[in-house]
């Protein structure tokens, strides 16, 4: 089938995706301040959700990036290509809320496994499609389809081993997977420019 619809549904998860992090804040906001306090206090005690809401909305802005660079690539898809995105508002929400307390450990790890899970079944679509140019387009370049396998693969690796450092130390790892984040924000920034002229001057 054409990528065109798959892309336009893919689009929706993201967009759902996105917007049920802020639900997380919502909900979150004013429960770890003791009865009667200000909405001044509520706010400022609830600062977990904040970073957790920026970590995970920057985390799938950047599965939309790269979900576009790949489909940039594909001439067309069959049943067997998809993708899931669309559970990580719920462990963000279990790392703002329990990432000062013992549930911290628990939350962190569930974060780490939803992304774990989610970095290996994009390189799963990606290498399926990939694998001698099944559902690549024709003219797809070659240096962007190796710049694309080359990045990817390290994805579910990093987010395994910072669920293994958040299942040591749960704010160390909450802080790697913004790192991370912030890192994939910096590379699409960078080298999406130059990908993107390449692809422009074909």
């Amino acid at each position: 089938m054409n990528t065109g619809r798959l892309e336009t549904f893919a689009d929706g998860v993201f967009a759902i995706a996105a917007t049920l992090l802020i639900l997380s804040v919502d909900s979150h906001l004013g429960s770890c301040a003791p009865a009667g306090a200000t909405l001044a206090r509520q706010l400022e005690c609830s600062w977990p959700s904040y970073v957790a809401y920026v970590v995970s909305f920057l985390t799938i802005g950047i599965i939309w990036v790269n979900h576009h660079t790949v489909m940039d690539q594909i001439d067309h898809a069959d049943r067997t290509f998809l993708m899931v995105v669309a559970f990580i508002p719920f462990p963000t929400r279990l790392v703002a809320e329990n990432i000062r307390g013992d549930g911290a450990r628990a939350a962190a790890i569930a974060y780490g496994i939803t992304l774990t899970l989610t970095a290996a079944l994009f390189n799963a679509i990606w290498f399926y499609a990939a694998r001698g140019g099944r559902l690549l387009r024709a003219d797809a370049d070659p240096e962007t389809v190796r710049g694309i396998s080359k990045t990817f693969v390290f994805g579910p690796w990093l987010y395994l081993a910072l669920t293994v450092v958040a299942a040591i130390d749960p704010v160390a790892g909450a802080i790697g997977f913004g790192v991370f984040a912030l890192f994939w924000v910096i590379e699409s920034s960078v080298f999406g420019r130059d990908r993107s002229r390449r692809s422009a001057e074909r």
